[in-house]
Parts: C-alpha cells; sequence; structure tokens
C-alpha cells in the first residue's frame, strides 16, 4: 500500500499530481472508498459527514474549486463506515475494499478512527491489500498511521488508555501547523510535542504532505514544515 498522508487534504497542484501519480491513472478512472469515521467522534459528526459528501463545506480548496476529497471527480465512489463492519460478514465488504483504488480517510479525533480500525479489523487487513492501492489520510486520518500521536492529540479516550496509534510508519505527524484559526498549532507548540515524541516527527502544514512508498518518505509541500528527530 502506498500513502499520501495530508493536513488539509487535497489542497495544491503539487499534492494532486502526486496523488495521479500514486494512482497511476487518472483520477477520473480510479475507484474510491470515503472513510469518515473519525468525524463521529466531533459533536457535529454526523451533519459534517453529510455536507463533506455533498461537497458543502470547504476543507480543501483546491483551484477548481473542490470541498472534500469527495469532489474531485472520482470513476466511483464509495462509503465504508468502520462503526457498522463489525456487525456484518466480511464477504460483505472486503472484496470492495480490495477492489478500490484509493482509502479517502477523513479526519476528525485520530484515537477513536484507530479504535474503529481495529474494531473492523481494517487496522489487520491495511498491510494485507495490494501494493498498488493509495491510502489518503487528512488530519486525523494521516495521524492514526503513526505508532503513536502524543497525550496532547488525546481527546477521545480508548478503553484501553494510551495514545498508541497503527504504526504502520514509523514517525507521527503534527498536521495544521500555523492554522489562523488553530492559535494551539503554533510552531512553538508544535516543536514542544515533537520534543515529547519518541520517535521522528513531522510538523505540516495544509498545504504540506507526506508520501510513502514501499518505506522511503517524501515530503511534498507548497508551504512550510518542520521534521524533527528525537
Amino acid at each position: 500500500m502506498k500513502f499520501l498522508l495530508t493536513s488539509g487534504g487535497i489542497t495544491n497542484t503539487s499534492i494532486h499530481d502526486a496523488l495521479v501519480a500514486l494512482l497511476g491513472k487518472p483520477i477520473a478512472e480510479s475507484s474510491a472508498l470515503y472513510i469518515p469515521t473519525a468525524l463521529h467522534a466531533n459533536t457535529n459528526g454526523s451533519s459534517m459527514v453529510a455536507r463533506l459528501i455533498r461537497g458543502e463545506t470547504n476543507t480543501a480548496p483546491f483551484p477548481d474549486g473542490y470541498t472534500s476529497m469527495c469532489e474531485l471527480g472520482w470513476k466511483s465512489l464509495g462509503l465504508l463506515e468502520l462503526t457498522a463492519l463489525p456487525s456484518i460478514g466480511e464477504e460483505r465488504w472486503l472484496p470492495l475494499v480490495q477492489e478500490t483504488d484509493v482509502l479517502l480517510v477523513e479526519g476528525g479525533d485520530p484515537m477513536y478512527l484507530c479504535y474503529w480500525m481495529r474494531q473492523s479489523r481494517l487496522a489487520d487487513l491495511l498491510p494485507e491489500l495490494p501494493r498498488e492501492m493509495v491510502y489518503v489520510g487528512l488530519s486525523a486520518g494521516s495521524m492514526v498511521m503513526a505508532p503513536s500521536i502524543g497525550e496532547d492529540f488525546v481527546r477521545w479516550k480508548p478503553p484501553i488508555g494510551g495514545d498508541r496509534t497503527l504504526g504502520l510508519v514509523d514517525f507521527a505527524i503534527f498536521p495544521h501547523l500555523d492554522y489562523p484559526s488553530m492559535p494551539d498549532n503554533s510552531m512553538a507548540n508544535a516543536e514542544k510535542w515533537a520534543a515529547s515524541m519518541p520517535v521522528p516527527t513531522y510538523l505540516i502544514d495544509d498545504q504540506t504532505a507526506i508520501q510513502v512508498v514501499d518505506g522511503v518518505v517524501n515530503v511534498i509541500s507548497e508551504g512550510h514544515w518542520k521534521q524533527s528527530t528525537p
């Protein structure tokens, strides 16, 4: 599986072109599954999911006016709700996952997303999915791939506690760096968070993404970012 881990989605031409290169074909010829689960831990989660699917919120203002990852012009787009999967047989959803070109994993609460990735068994299946498949994360959807996220980002608390996440990449991500409406996401606070983490970290703004293919990491950015090693 190939990873495109973003802070704000497909927000500029460089990230868009990286996605197309990872797919190996145009977006208009690619199938996608959208995973909104992380949003359900937010107070307005259900309405936000509906707005994102309908393209009514401006999370990724790409030059052509795309309003969410759902609005990029996919050949086909389905919804995969992780909270529903434990109650139905894998034969009802696993073939769909295995056949899709890209998983679009929405932001929200990273620990809630991690919990349901494990409960649904999607976390166990991700390493076994086809190598050519692309995983696109937005904010929490990117953070959950790290070994841990740090106590600063733990809001919804999992039953077993802690800040451990999936560990499918060997670094952690601080998203929305210096975002205007998030004063706590200043560079100074991000550096303090990075100093507390046991793994390498990337501090990235919404114009930046981290691409991982066969363990090789590349930063794609039209904004600003910083890498830190413990």
